[in-house]
């Protein structure tokens, strides 16, 4: 799978794990450079608090487009780490 934002490519996986329709790359598979933290948290019922990044690609921002757990849920355990995209992070084959 690979994730595109901006005309870049973001991600790169073949090994991504699909939850709830979301498809959560393995760390060392999204380009850190484009990665900047974020403040912004969100609680899932059986995954846990969710943490943030925002996209900087090309000098666009995109505010909190990516998600992550660090420390999920038992239930959720096999995404520890991984990112997942939305807000216009095109992913696909």
């Amino acid at each position: 799978m690979k994730a595109y934002w901006n005309n870049e490519l973001i991600a790169e996986s073949n090994d991504t794990i699909v939850v709830e329709n979301n498809h959560y790359f393995p760390p060392g598979s999204v380009k850190e450079e484009f990665l900047q933290p974020s403040s912004t948290e969100s609680q899932c019922p059986w995954k846990g608090k969710a943490s943030y990044y925002s996209l900087e690609v090309n000098g666009s921002s995109n505010k909190d487009a990516a998600w992550f757990y660090p420390e999920p849920k038992p239930a959720a355990e096999n995404i520890r780490g991984y990112i997942a995209f939305w807000k216009g992070v095109r992913v696909s084959q």
